[in-house]
Protein backbone atom coordinates (compact mmCIF):
# COMPACT_ATOMS: atom_id res chain seq x y z
CA UNK A 1 0.00 0.00 0.00
CA UNK A 2 1.41 3.51 -0.80
CA UNK A 3 1.06 6.23 1.88
CA UNK A 4 0.35 9.55 1.29
CA UNK A 5 3.81 10.56 2.22
CA UNK A 6 5.28 8.32 -0.23
CA UNK A 7 2.70 9.69 -3.17
CA UNK A 8 3.97 13.17 -2.04
CA UNK A 9 7.96 12.46 -2.45
CA UNK A 10 9.62 13.84 -5.58
CA UNK A 11 11.18 11.12 -7.84
CA UNK A 12 14.34 10.83 -7.00
CA UNK A 13 16.82 12.95 -9.17
CA UNK A 14 20.18 14.65 -9.38
CA UNK A 15 20.32 17.62 -7.55
CA UNK A 16 20.11 20.45 -9.91
CA UNK A 17 18.67 23.37 -7.71
CA UNK A 18 19.22 24.30 -4.37
CA UNK A 19 16.94 25.66 -2.65
CA UNK A 20 17.02 27.81 1.25
CA UNK A 21 13.94 28.12 3.51
CA UNK A 22 14.21 29.82 6.66
CA UNK A 23 11.17 31.75 8.94
CA UNK A 24 11.04 35.30 8.93
CA UNK A 25 13.63 35.74 12.06
CA UNK A 26 17.14 36.71 12.78
CA UNK A 27 19.45 33.89 11.31
CA UNK A 28 23.08 33.73 10.71
CA UNK A 29 21.92 31.79 7.43
CA UNK A 30 19.85 34.51 6.46
CA UNK A 31 22.60 37.46 6.75
CA UNK A 32 24.72 35.06 4.27
CA UNK A 33 22.10 35.00 2.22
CA UNK A 34 20.83 38.34 1.73
CA UNK A 35 24.91 39.32 1.70
CA UNK A 36 24.70 37.14 -1.68
CA UNK A 37 27.31 34.42 -0.37
CA UNK A 38 25.34 31.92 -1.02
CA UNK A 39 24.57 32.63 -4.56
CA UNK A 40 28.50 33.58 -5.19
CA UNK A 41 29.98 30.25 -3.92
CA UNK A 42 27.54 27.83 -5.49
CA UNK A 43 27.35 29.88 -9.14
CA UNK A 44 30.99 28.01 -9.55
CA UNK A 45 29.86 24.96 -9.18
CA UNK A 46 26.88 26.03 -12.03
CA UNK A 47 24.21 25.66 -9.79
CA UNK A 48 21.58 28.14 -8.44
CA UNK A 49 20.21 28.63 -4.92
CA UNK A 50 16.45 29.93 -4.51
CA UNK A 51 14.65 31.04 -1.71
CA UNK A 52 11.41 29.04 -0.78
CA UNK A 53 9.88 32.71 0.22
CA UNK A 54 9.99 33.64 -2.84
CA UNK A 55 8.90 30.28 -4.28
CA UNK A 56 5.36 29.31 -6.08
CA UNK A 57 3.15 27.80 -3.78
CA UNK A 58 4.31 24.04 -5.30
CA UNK A 59 7.70 24.74 -3.99
CA UNK A 60 6.88 27.34 -0.84
CA UNK A 61 4.65 24.40 0.56
CA UNK A 62 7.74 22.24 1.71
CA UNK A 63 8.58 24.62 3.78
CA UNK A 64 6.97 22.93 6.21
CA UNK A 65 7.04 18.93 4.66
CA UNK A 66 10.97 19.27 3.74
CA UNK A 67 10.50 16.68 0.80
CA UNK A 68 12.03 18.92 -1.38
CA UNK A 69 15.55 16.75 -2.17
CA UNK A 70 17.52 20.08 -2.77
CA UNK A 71 16.29 22.06 0.53
CA UNK A 72 18.47 23.30 3.18
CA UNK A 73 16.12 24.85 6.06
CA UNK A 74 16.74 26.46 9.01
CA UNK A 75 13.32 26.95 10.74
CA UNK A 76 11.20 26.22 14.00
CA UNK A 77 11.42 23.05 15.45
CA UNK A 78 8.40 22.36 15.53
CA UNK A 79 7.67 21.83 12.04
CA UNK A 80 10.87 20.26 11.81
CA UNK A 81 10.07 17.61 13.86
CA UNK A 82 6.55 16.65 12.93
CA UNK A 83 8.03 16.15 8.97
CA UNK A 84 11.05 14.12 10.35
CA UNK A 85 8.03 11.94 12.58
CA UNK A 86 6.14 11.59 9.49
CA UNK A 87 8.87 10.21 7.81
CA UNK A 88 10.45 12.21 5.40
CA UNK A 89 14.10 11.95 4.90
CA UNK A 90 15.11 15.73 7.37
CA UNK A 91 18.49 15.24 8.58
CA UNK A 92 19.58 17.70 11.73
CA UNK A 93 22.87 19.07 10.68
CA UNK A 94 22.81 22.14 13.55
CA UNK A 95 20.96 24.57 16.54
CA UNK A 96 20.68 27.82 16.43
CA UNK A 97 19.30 29.75 19.85
CA UNK A 98 18.59 33.84 19.33
CA UNK A 99 16.06 35.06 21.87
CA UNK A 100 13.26 36.90 19.17
CA UNK A 101 10.84 38.85 21.84
CA UNK A 102 8.81 36.06 23.90
CA UNK A 103 6.06 38.27 25.76
CA UNK A 104 2.40 37.43 27.25
CA UNK A 105 0.32 40.84 25.73
CA UNK A 106 -2.92 42.03 27.36
CA UNK A 107 -5.11 44.67 27.11
CA UNK A 108 -4.21 48.05 28.86
CA UNK A 109 -5.88 48.62 32.39
CA UNK A 110 -6.66 44.73 32.24
CA UNK A 111 -5.39 43.94 35.92
CA UNK A 112 -2.71 41.78 34.50
CA UNK A 113 0.59 43.16 34.66
CA UNK A 114 2.36 39.82 35.90
CA UNK A 115 2.34 35.86 35.32
CA UNK A 116 0.64 35.32 38.85
CA UNK A 117 -2.33 37.80 37.32
CA UNK A 118 -3.18 35.00 34.22
CA UNK A 119 -4.72 33.47 37.05
CA UNK A 120 -8.17 32.80 35.68
CA UNK A 121 -7.54 34.47 32.87
CA UNK A 122 -9.05 33.52 29.01
CA UNK A 123 -6.45 32.74 26.85
CA UNK A 124 -6.13 33.13 22.86
CA UNK A 125 -4.83 29.79 21.23
CA UNK A 126 -5.11 28.19 17.85
CA UNK A 127 -7.54 25.49 17.19
CA UNK A 128 -6.29 21.66 17.38
CA UNK A 129 -6.79 20.98 13.51
CA UNK A 130 -5.82 17.78 11.08
CA UNK A 131 -2.94 20.38 9.59
CA UNK A 132 0.50 20.28 10.56
CA UNK A 133 1.53 23.29 10.15
CA UNK A 134 -1.87 24.84 12.30
CA UNK A 135 -1.02 22.90 15.11
CA UNK A 136 2.81 23.80 15.00
CA UNK A 137 1.08 27.59 15.90
CA UNK A 138 -1.23 25.48 18.66
CA UNK A 139 2.12 23.62 20.17
CA UNK A 140 3.78 27.14 20.04
CA UNK A 141 1.11 29.26 21.86
CA UNK A 142 0.11 26.45 24.26
CA UNK A 143 4.27 25.71 25.54
CA UNK A 144 4.64 29.99 25.46
CA UNK A 145 1.62 30.34 27.78
CA UNK A 146 3.38 26.81 30.06
CA UNK A 147 6.04 28.79 29.96
CA UNK A 148 4.96 32.17 31.57
CA UNK A 149 2.19 30.44 33.59
CA UNK A 150 4.85 28.31 35.49
CA UNK A 151 6.75 31.69 36.54
CA UNK A 152 4.29 32.07 38.55
CA UNK A 153 3.79 28.27 39.82
CA UNK A 154 0.45 28.21 37.88
CA UNK A 155 -0.23 25.54 34.72
CA UNK A 156 -3.12 25.61 32.20
CA UNK A 157 -5.44 24.48 34.80
CA UNK A 158 -5.23 27.89 36.04
CA UNK A 159 -6.82 29.50 32.92
CA UNK A 160 -9.35 28.96 30.13
CA UNK A 161 -8.97 28.95 26.42
CA UNK A 162 -10.68 30.79 23.66
CA UNK A 163 -9.58 28.81 20.37
CA UNK A 164 -9.01 30.90 17.56
CA UNK A 165 -10.21 29.02 14.31
CA UNK A 166 -6.97 29.88 11.76
CA UNK A 167 -6.87 29.65 7.81
CA UNK A 168 -5.12 27.49 6.04
CA UNK A 169 -1.30 28.46 6.73
CA UNK A 170 0.24 29.96 4.11
CA UNK A 171 4.55 29.49 3.94
CA UNK A 172 5.95 32.78 5.12
CA UNK A 173 7.51 35.18 2.34
CA UNK A 174 5.60 36.74 -0.92
CA UNK A 175 2.74 34.62 -0.64
CA UNK A 176 1.59 35.30 2.53
CA UNK A 177 2.34 39.02 2.31
CA UNK A 178 0.02 39.35 -1.54
CA UNK A 179 -2.92 37.05 1.09
CA UNK A 180 -2.86 39.52 3.61
CA UNK A 181 -2.96 36.58 6.34
CA UNK A 182 -3.44 38.06 9.11
CA UNK A 183 0.00 38.46 10.78
CA UNK A 184 -0.62 37.05 14.44
CA UNK A 185 -3.82 34.81 15.74
CA UNK A 186 -5.42 35.80 18.58
CA UNK A 187 -4.11 39.83 18.70
CA UNK A 188 -7.62 40.75 17.41
CA UNK A 189 -9.89 38.48 20.37
CA UNK A 190 -7.99 40.08 23.42
CA UNK A 191 -8.00 43.58 21.10
CA UNK A 192 -11.51 43.19 20.97
CA UNK A 193 -12.44 41.63 24.67
CA UNK A 194 -13.37 38.15 23.68
CA UNK A 195 -9.78 36.74 25.22
CA UNK A 196 -7.37 38.31 27.59
CA UNK A 197 -4.22 37.27 26.77
CA UNK A 198 -2.01 35.90 23.98
CA UNK A 199 1.19 34.47 23.39
CA UNK A 200 3.49 36.38 20.48
CA UNK A 201 7.05 36.00 19.06
CA UNK A 202 9.15 38.38 16.90
CA UNK A 203 9.38 41.67 15.98
CA UNK A 204 6.54 41.27 13.73
CA UNK A 205 4.22 40.16 16.21
CA UNK A 206 5.54 43.07 18.27
CA UNK A 207 4.46 45.79 15.95
CA UNK A 208 1.38 43.88 15.11
CA UNK A 209 0.20 43.69 18.85
CA UNK A 210 1.70 47.69 19.33
CA UNK A 211 -0.52 48.24 16.53
CA UNK A 212 -3.55 46.56 18.42
CA UNK A 213 -3.18 48.58 21.10
CA UNK A 214 -1.66 45.59 23.38
CA UNK A 215 0.99 45.98 25.91
CA UNK A 216 3.13 43.45 27.64
CA UNK A 217 2.09 41.99 30.88
CA UNK A 218 4.78 39.12 30.86
CA UNK A 219 8.19 39.11 28.93
CA UNK A 220 9.78 36.16 28.63
CA UNK A 221 12.96 37.69 27.24
CA UNK A 222 13.70 38.96 30.48
CA UNK A 223 13.89 35.48 32.60
CA UNK A 224 17.28 34.51 33.49
CA UNK A 225 16.77 30.63 33.08
CA UNK A 226 16.79 29.72 29.07
CA UNK A 227 14.37 26.97 29.97
CA UNK A 228 11.28 29.56 30.57
CA UNK A 229 12.33 30.24 26.86
CA UNK A 230 12.40 27.44 25.06
CA UNK A 231 9.74 27.58 21.79
CA UNK A 232 9.09 27.44 18.44
CA UNK A 233 12.18 28.99 17.82
CA UNK A 234 14.76 28.43 20.73
CA UNK A 235 16.61 26.49 20.15
CA UNK A 236 15.82 26.86 15.74
CA UNK A 237 17.07 23.45 13.92
CA UNK A 238 19.24 23.55 10.63
CA UNK A 239 18.15 20.63 8.85
CA UNK A 240 18.97 19.13 5.04
CA UNK A 241 17.17 16.71 3.06
CA UNK A 242 18.97 13.44 3.13
CA UNK A 243 19.84 13.14 -0.90
CA UNK A 244 21.88 16.44 -0.62
CA UNK A 245 23.81 14.86 2.51
CA UNK A 246 24.50 12.05 0.51
CA UNK A 247 25.20 13.06 -3.15
CA UNK A 248 26.41 16.76 -2.39
CA UNK A 249 28.20 16.75 1.44
CA UNK A 250 30.55 19.78 0.03
CA UNK A 251 27.25 21.60 -0.90
CA UNK A 252 26.01 21.49 2.94
CA UNK A 253 29.57 22.26 4.16
CA UNK A 254 29.39 25.06 1.82
CA UNK A 255 26.52 26.47 3.62
CA UNK A 256 27.35 25.82 7.13
CA UNK A 257 31.26 27.28 6.15
CA UNK A 258 28.86 30.98 4.82
CA UNK A 259 26.81 30.61 7.97
CA UNK A 260 29.45 30.62 10.57
CA UNK A 261 31.25 33.62 8.35
CA UNK A 262 28.51 35.46 8.44
CA UNK A 263 27.90 35.17 12.45
CA UNK A 264 31.68 36.40 12.53
CA UNK A 265 30.81 39.28 10.26
CA UNK A 266 27.95 39.94 12.09
CA UNK A 267 29.49 41.24 15.19
CA UNK A 268 31.05 44.36 13.60
CA UNK A 269 27.70 45.64 11.83
CA UNK A 270 25.27 45.58 13.92
CA UNK A 271 23.81 48.43 11.94
CA UNK A 272 23.87 46.26 8.78
CA UNK A 273 22.60 43.49 10.62
CA UNK A 274 19.92 45.24 11.97
CA UNK A 275 18.73 46.01 8.15
CA UNK A 276 19.22 42.50 6.74
CA UNK A 277 16.72 41.61 10.06
CA UNK A 278 14.03 44.46 9.63
CA UNK A 279 13.79 42.90 5.85
CA UNK A 280 14.00 39.29 6.88
CA UNK A 281 10.82 39.90 9.93
CA UNK A 282 9.20 42.54 7.93
CA UNK A 283 9.30 44.76 10.90
CA UNK A 284 10.35 48.44 11.43
CA UNK A 285 13.95 48.97 12.33
CA UNK A 286 12.75 50.45 15.87
CA UNK A 287 10.55 47.00 16.25
CA UNK A 288 13.74 45.42 15.58
CA UNK A 289 15.81 47.65 18.56
CA UNK A 290 12.64 46.75 20.30
CA UNK A 291 12.37 43.34 19.82
CA UNK A 292 16.32 42.21 20.03
CA UNK A 293 18.62 44.42 21.54
CA UNK A 294 21.22 45.64 21.01
CA UNK A 295 23.89 42.55 21.35
CA UNK A 296 21.95 40.16 19.67
CA UNK A 297 24.28 40.48 16.80
CA UNK A 298 27.58 38.79 19.09
CA UNK A 299 25.42 35.65 19.44
CA UNK A 300 25.14 34.13 15.92
CA UNK A 301 28.72 32.97 17.00
CA UNK A 302 27.46 31.39 19.82
CA UNK A 303 24.51 29.69 18.98
CA UNK A 304 25.62 28.44 15.22
CA UNK A 305 28.75 26.47 16.98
Amino acid sequence: MTTLLEAMKPAHTSIDQLWYTRCNVPTASGIAYNLGWFAERYSADGIGIGALQDAPLSIAQHHYDHLLPGLIREGGNVAAIVARASGSPTRLIGLTWIDERQAIVVRPNSGIVSAKDLKGARIAVPSLTAKAETNMARAMAIHGFENALALAGLTLHDVSELEIRLEDIVPPGKLREAQGKESWPGLRAVAEGRADAVYIKGAAAARSASEAGLVVAVDLDATPDRRSRVNNGTPRPLTVHQQLLDERPDWVVAFLTLTLRAADWAISNLSNVRDVVARETKAPLAKVEEAYGNNFHEAFTQTCR
